[in-house]
Order: structure tokens, then C-alpha cells, then sequence
């Protein structure tokens, strides 16, 4: 598809969106310019905008013309990318079968990314059975390249025993690792999940001994990061986030247990 061709397009698509649905996209598509931004990019782009509301499936259709058409270049970040659009199921139905296709599509080319994907499709059985070896196989390859969200997959198959033998104490230092190596770019998606697996660690003595103080703290970092994450459009977080806060009360009362049981009269 020339330039010229994807202008036409974006020309037709414009007024079959609904500016309170799809500002931003709205936007990126008005002032788009065939110099600014490859037709990569230009998905790149659209595919991050409006994440707290359904993507329209003229967009989605456009989106997948577009990385198709990079697939076909060899993009093995467009195979990742549209495999992320049919694991999401943002303008489409979940479309596991697909995702899977592209996801391994993109990792026979090496993308790392997908191969993380495809260890979540295994450790999940999205489109087929459980395969916790596979899983661990794929995290391993993104962890050993600097994927937190990789590694800390892996410290939670050593948590539950999945392929490798149960082993707590590991999956907290692993947990810990994840912090030590944390970026501010890496913390949007990997610091609240990690320190919601640090809490529950922390509040239960599961691997470290015990500390209610600890793993509120833990806790309260969790909600602040998973707050954002769902408020960012990341539904699937809804439950870590009530977790978060759920362990946040149980460690209150824990702290509230061992405190005097005297009555204070003064106060202060």
C-alpha cells in the first residue's frame, strides 16, 4: 500500500469516528503525515490510543492492513504487535488461535517479546494444553535478555512448583531481583505486580520470614502501581489491584494485634 494510499484511507476512516470514543486517535490520524511516520509507526502509534475505551473495528481493520503488510516485510515486531491485537481483543473478539500464529510467527525471528507471549499462552493454555516446560523455555530466553516481566514469571513457577521444584525462598529473590534490575520505563508494567508478590511473600512468610510491616509497604506500592495500570485501560489488573488493597487490610490487622492492649487516656 503506497502513501498516498494510506492517506486515502485515513481520509474515509476519519468520519466513521466518534470523537468522544476516539479523541486520541482522532487526532494522530488528523494531523498524520506520510513524511512524520513510517506505516509501522503510524500503528504503533493508533494501537496505543484510547486504551480505556473499545477500539472501533474500522480502526482494527486498519491496524491489521497495516501490520500485515509489515509482516509480509519481515517486521517481526508487526507479527508481535498483531498477535497482541487478537490476544487483547481490542475492536475483535479474543482470537487465541491467531495471536498464537503471529506470537510464533515473531519468535522464530528471534523477537524476544513474543517469545515471552507465547510463554504466557503456554503457562495459561491459550489455544492449547498447559505446557509448563515450554513456559519456563520461553520466559527463560526473555529473562536471560532482560525481560522483568520474563523473570518474574519464572520466580512465580518456582513459587508454585510449575516444571521446576517448589521453591519459595528462589521465587523471592527472584521477586527481589525484578526490583534491583527496575527501570522507570519497565516499573508502568512490572513494579506492581512484582511488589503484590513481595506482599504476599512478606505478610504469610512465604520464602522469607515474616514481616506485616514490610509487606504492607509492599502492598501500598502495588495499589499505587496497579491503580495506574487499570486506570491506563489494563482491566485485566482489576483483580491485582483489589489484591493489593485486600493485603493491605490484613496486614493492618496483624500490625494491630501486636500492639499494647492497654487503654490510652491522654490524648495526644
Amino acid at each position: 500500500m503506497t502513501n498516498t494510499s494510506y492517506s486515502d484511507r485515513i481520509h474515509r476512516i476519519l468520519p466513521e469516528l466518534n470523537p468522544e470514543q476516539s479523541p486520541e486517535s482522532l487526532a494522530l490520524l488528523r494531523d498524520y503525515e506520510a513524511d512524520d511516520l513510517s506505516p509501522f509507526e503510524l500503528a504503533t502509534e493508533l494501537a496505543k490510543c484510547d486504551k480505556t475505551s473499545d477500539m472501533p473495528r474500522v480502526l482494527f481493520d486498519f491496524l491489521v492492513d497495516l501490520y500485515s503488510e509489515e509482516c509480509r516485510n519481515g517486521n517481526d515486531w508487526a507479527m508481535n504487535d498483531l498477535g497482541a491485537l487478537y490476544y487483547d481483543g481490542r475492536g475483535c473478539e479474543q482470537d487465541f488461535k491467531k495471536a498464537v500464529f503471529y506470537f510464533d510467527m515473531a519468535a522464530k525471528n528471534g523477537n524476544r517479546q513474543a517469545q515471552e507471549n507465547l510463554g504466557y499462552c503456554y503457562y495459561y493454555g491459550r489455544n492449547m494444553p498447559v505446557d509448563y516446560e515450554k513456559a519456563f523455555h520461553y520466559f527463560a530466553l526473555g529473562a536471560f535478555d532482560g525481560h522483568l516481566i520474563s523473570l518474574y514469571k519464572i520466580g512465580d513457577m518456582y513459587q508454585n512448583g510449575y516444571y521446576v521444584e517448589k521453591n519459595p525462598a528462589e521465587a523471592f529473590n527472584i521477586y527481589m531481583h525484578c526490583i534491583d534490575m527496575m527501570t522507570e520505563e519497565a516499573s508502568v508494567t512490572v513494579a506492581g505486580p512484582v511488589y503484590l508478590r513481595l506482599g504476599h511473600a512478606l505478610l504469610n512468610g512465604n520464602g522469607v520470614e515474616a514481616s506485616a510491616k514490610s509487606a504492607l509497604i509492599c502492598f501500598q506500592k502495588a495499589e499505587a502501581f496497579l491503580y495506574d495500570m487499570v486506570a491506563d485501560g489494563e482491566e485485566m489488573y482489576k483483580k491485582s489491584l483489589r489484591a493489593a488493597i485486600d493485603g493491605q487490610a490484613k496486614a493492618r490487622a496483624v500490625l494491630e494485634e501486636a500492639l499494647p492492649k492497654q487503654e490510652w487516656t491522654v490524648d495526644l
